[in-house]
């Protein structure tokens, strides 16, 4: 029988990182310890990072019709915005969490994942010889053993997996008072919509669907009477009064539940045949939709790395690439989001650097650079081949944070300023006239070299990989600034050329392949 893939936890991210597996043929078993489907929604939006990601996989079309886009952004609650960027990017869009979750777990069992529920994992192994990991599992009153190749925690902020692996979750928590739920639209609500500051918190009300409003309510500097204790609707109402000293009408919830103002990164994102991914990873202040959507890239970024070592196709290194582009990321979205908090203190605390804030955002680099850092499009990962990235930043914002030394530390050539970036969704035109673009010949889950030269030219380097590498060639357009470009699955780029050095490039390219998918076939 096959080797098995175990997630812990069947949220967005555990079934986001099954979705991968199972469509690039991996055997996996989800193990959720909760006997049905979320019914709550904490979750009410995705970033553009993760749009794009979604639409490569072929879930957006679906999600459409369950939620809206939002052309906004904010910053600490101040507005930014996204059309000034000079580049196209998808939109923030808002789209309950419970939704997202049912179309992700579609996604995975429509591809073979084995989801689980009433699973809750008791213990876990690490077997030496073989490298794989025994997973005890208690399900309907009984304990089973189940031998896996990788077990991955998705199983968030308490993860049973991080705690067995013996893996340390540092970080802080800073006193606040946080009350959160989804209401029916009324008129009262649907006047207050928007995000407002008061003198001891915040009051928000957005929209999460086109019938219902997410009312938000948060103290900071006072801890919750009883943390532990159900959140009630006449407890949200009390709160929302002493912050807003507004009467405000609140019937009956969809859900409500607390929130709390906590920062922590594990030590390491892998131990052995252990990954953590999503929570179970990084914890942060909830804002933007920055928590859900890091944690659904994380699942990207090792389902492709665990398919390719599950399948034999693994260059060495593969899967430690995985703690090394994520972990850095993981940091910088715990820095974003407590930048956001401390802004939004009460009082004068932080009013005058918010004024001032205020005025940047006027000019378009600050908007342009603040709306990318909460979108998630900041992420660049060093991704040149050994010894050539110079002074890579590992969050160089779209090449420019970065500046990739005159020569790599071992006197190499630098790398292209699109290496380590995922350029957004691209309208091409392929060499044979079909229309086309780069989220869909992504959609299978391959790797992709696009040459944009209107003519074959690029197919004999790829010969060894046609297993692994799809060869486009298309028309060039001005939004991809490169001759030609090797995506990774997940959309980042491996590799980039202008086409000035023929010989350069063809060993570029050769030595991307290889550190990226692996030796050649045959």
């Amino acid at each position: 029988m096959r080797p098995i893939v175990a997630v812990a936890g069947a949220g967005p991210v555990g079934l986001m990182l099954a979705g991968e597996l199972s469509e690039a043929g991996v055997r996996t078993v989800v193990l959720e310890q909760r006997g049905e489907p979320r019914t709550t929604s904490p979750g009410m939006a995705i970033n553009p990072t993760v749009v794009e990601l979604l639409t490569q996989r072929g879930v957006m079309e679906a999600l459409r019709g369950e939620g809206m886009e939002l052309p906004q952004a904010f910053f600490a609650h101040l507005p930014l915005d996204p059309a000034r960027l000079p580049e196209q990017r998808a939109y923030n869009f808002m789209v309950a969490q419970t939704r997202l979750e049912h179309r992700l777990e579609e996604r995975a069992v429509e591809a073979g994942a084995d989801i689980r529920r009433g699973h809750r994992i008791t213990g876990v192994t690490q077997d030496d010889e073989s490298g794989g990991v025994r997973v005890r599992v208690r399900a309907d009153g009984a304990e089973q053993t189940l031998h896996c190749r990788y077990l991955v925690g998705c199983d968030g902020e308490a993860s049973t997996v991080r705690e067995a692996a013996g893996i340390a979750f540092p970080g802080r928590e800073t006193p606040f008072y946080g009350l959160v739920g989804d209401f029916d639209i009324t008129d009262e609500l649907f006047g207050r919509l928007g995000a407002h500051q008061y003198a001891d918190g915040l009051f928000t009300v957005a929209p999460t669907s086109p019938s219902t409003l997410r009312v938000t309510v948060g103290e900071f500097g006072v801890r919750p009477p009883d943390p532990d204790a159900p959140a009630t609707v006449e407890e949200l109402r009390r709160l929302a009064r002493r912050i807003t000293g507004d009467d405000i009408t609140l019937d009956k919830p969809h859900w409500l539940d607390r929130w709390f103002n906590r920062a922590r990164q594990a030590d390491g994102y892998r131990s052995g045949s252990v990954f953590l991914a999503g929570d179970a990873a990084h914890i942060q202040f909830p804002l933007g939709g920055l928590a859900l959507s890091t944690g659904i890239e994380d699942a990207v970024n090792l389902g492709w790395k665990l398919a390719a070592d599950m399948r034999g196709r693994a260059p060495a290194g593969l899967l430690d690439t995985y703690e090394s582009e994520r972990r850095p990321v993981g940091a910088r979205t715990c820095s974003v989001t407590g930048a956001q908090a401390a802004l939004m203190q009460p009082g004068d605390r932080a009013a005058p650097v918010r004024e001032l804030l205020r005025e940047l955002i006027e000019y378009d680099d600050v908007n342009a650079h603040l709306v990318r850092t909460v979108g998630g499009l900041d992420s660049r990962y060093p991704l040149g081949p050994a010894g050539e990235d110079g002074e890579n930043g590992e969050n160089g914002e779209n090449g420019e944070n970065g500046e990739n030394g005159e020569n790599g530390e071992n006197g190499g050539p630098r790398a292209h300023a699109l290496t380590g970036q995922r350029p957004g969704d691209t309208p091409l035109r392929t060499a044979d006239g079909q229309e086309t673009s780069l989220a869909r010949l992504l959609l299978p889950g391959h790797g992709v070299l696009l040459a944009l030269t209107g003519a074959a030219s690029e197919s004999a380097d790829v010969g060894g990989w046609r297993d692994r590498v799809d060869v486009v060639v298309a028309e060039p357009t001005e939004r991809i600034g490169a001759r030609a470009v090797l995506l990774r699955p997940d959309g980042r780029v491996a590799w980039a050329a202008d086409g000035g050095d023929a010989d350069s490039d063809h060993a570029g390219l050769r030595a991307a392949l290889e550190r990226w998918f692996g030796p050649a076939a045959g």
